[in-house]
């Protein structure tokens, strides 16, 4: 009986212990999930100033740009995949890949060639652990995205778009990560950037406004040459913000959970060890007793 004690206090001792630290991880996720969510909405402004340009100028000029045409057939395509770098943040790391494997699979499906580009430590585990291959991964600030690595993203990918597919470029682009809806909703999507009619016809069903006539110096070509690799750069941003505010919401209610589970752990241990040592003291009666009787 005095083992079986023993046991349990180590166990309580030990679910203790985590339970702080759970708490400690919920309670760092919860004072910074109100900046990441300020910096989500602070990215609005220029992401939508900057997507009504490029409306403008894609929709309003007789232009035939790169960027904006569709190709008659899409043989090899590239998406990004934006995870976390660490754990513990529930499933939202598998849902954003789950989300991926199902796209690529369509892809496959279809006849065309995948590039994976990965953000995030998971993703590139993920990978690795399958031995399967990925052509650039991006690592170390998922949970507090700086600009540049968007801009990195963003020029790799441009890279590829604007370059020949039988030199190992890519006719299309998908971006898959995870938008942030609220503290307790958070679904994982799929985008595909370029070409970027089907981006702006999302963008467009959501405003009345009549987008207003310009008149182009220079050229609308060198116009949509200035304003769609910053356009893509602040869209990838974008989607690197919410994932991040994503994480953070995951995390913590993560942590909540399990905390809540190492509370009923320890009241279940302290309740085995209290039986364990009422057995104890009534055993050791009982052998009081009989040596009493037998006296």
């Amino acid at each position: 009986m005095g083992a079986q004690i023993r046991v349990y206090r180590q166990k309580i001792a030990s679910t203790s212990s985590m339970k702080k630290i759970f708490k400690a991880m919920e309670l760092i996720a919860t004072s910074r999930i109100g900046k990441a969510r300020g910096r989500v909405a602070a990215s609005l402004p220029y992401a939508k100033a900057i997507t009504r340009a490029v409306s403008a100028v894609a929709s309003q000029s007789e232009v035939d740009h790169p960027l904006t045409r569709e190709p008659e057939s899409v043989t090899r395509s590239a998406v990004v995949i934006c995870t976390s770098d660490r754990g513990l943040a529930g499933s939202y790391s598998a849902n954003v890949l789950k989300e991926a494997e199902e796209l690529i699979t369509r892809l496959t499906e279809a006849g065309k060639q995948v590039d994976v580009y990965l953000y995030g430590r998971k993703a590139e585990a993920y990978f690795e652990f399958r031995e399967r291959s990925f052509k650039q991964v991006w690592t170390g600030s998922t949970d507090e995205p700086v600009f540049e690595t968007a801009k990195e993203i963003g020029a790799k990918v441009l890279e590829a778009f604007n370059t020949e597919t039988a030199a190992g470029g890519v006719d299309e682009i998908h971006l898959v990560y995870t938008q942030f809806k609220s503290m307790v909703l958070q679904e994982p999507a799929v985008v595909r950037l370029l070409p970027l009619e089907v981006v702006e016809e999302k963008v467009t069903e959501t405003t009345s406004e009549v987008l207003p006539l310009y008149e182009y110096e220079p050229e609308a070509e060198e116009v949509l040459d200035a304003l769609l690799p910053r356009y893509i750069d602040s869209r990838v941003f974008a989607a690197l913000l919410q994932s991040a505010a994503s994480e953070l919401a995951a995390r913590q209610r993560a942590m909540k959970t399990a905390g809540d589970n190492a509370s009923d752990l320890i009241e279940k241990y302290t309740r085995l060890r209290n039986n364990a040592r009422q057995a104890e003291i009534t055993q050791e009666l009982t052998e009081i007793v009989a040596g009493a009787d037998s006296l």
